[in-house]
């Protein structure tokens, strides 16, 4: 499991370093969970994700994770967010009413019947514009498959002007392995949706090969 996870967080860590722009030195970072399905399993890892992001961010620096089920397109899906205050003790405290608020999630989720990512990602970059930040990251933990309850139209642009989306632990599913040009297909449609809204995309998948990625 260290294994997997180390090399993630200094994927994460570089991703979060880097220039920002001129009005703002801030970093403001919103993570969606996936929690459809099976992949509730994974939701470990997510929470040791979370839980660098927290020794990591900076005073004025925001922090923001929300789930993915049926209808994302909503604060209701926010499942905590925070600005850390300038103050240590205070700042400290904020981290660990996030992390507590995080693990009473994992340890209770129930699965959703549905995936609805287009209306996460809407939601992070609504967030993300409000906050003000100079460097803005959308963090996808999902297996990237979209499915939607009937009646839900999310097949329109996606505005993402300047915000990096970042697809993590991007798992195969089973039709995947039997044909994997479903899951090359699936990954290409959402760079094609990110790079259009004015983003930056980008997958860490290979958990045990990111070092390397990060060197290339």
């Amino acid at each position: 499991m260290k294994k997997i996870i180390l090399p993630l967080f200094l994927v994460v860590g570089a991703l979060l370093c880097g220039c920002t722009d001129t009005t703002s030195h801030s970093r403001a970072v919103y993570m969606l969970m996936d929690t459809s399905g099976t992949y509730t399993a994974e939701l470990k890892k997510a929470q040791a994700i979370i839980n660098f992001l927290l020794g990591t961010l900076q005073p004025g620096d925001s922090l923001a994770v929300a789930r993915i089920d049926t209808g994302s397109f909503s604060e209701k899906d926010i499942i905590q967010k925070v600005t850390f205050d300038g103050r240590p003790s205070m700042s400290n405290e904020q981290k660990r009413v996030f992390r507590q608020k995080i693990d009473d999630f994992v340890a209770s989720v129930q699965a959703s019947p549905y995936t609805d990512i287009t209306g996460g990602v809407l939601q992070a970059v609504e967030y993300l514009n409000e906050t003000g930040a100079g460097r803005k990251t959308i963090l996808v933990f999902s297996d990237m498959e979209e499915d939607l309850q009937k009646g839900y139209v999310r097949d329109f642009p996606i505005q993402i002007s300047g915000i990096d989306v970042v697809a993590l632990n991007v798992t195969k599913l089973r039709q995947d392995i039997v044909d994997p040009r479903k899951y090359m297909s699936r990954l290409a449609e959402w760079e094609k949706r990110v790079n259009a809204g004015g983003g930056r995309w980008r997958v860490i998948n290979d958990l045990e090969r990111l070092e390397r990625m990060l060197e290339g």
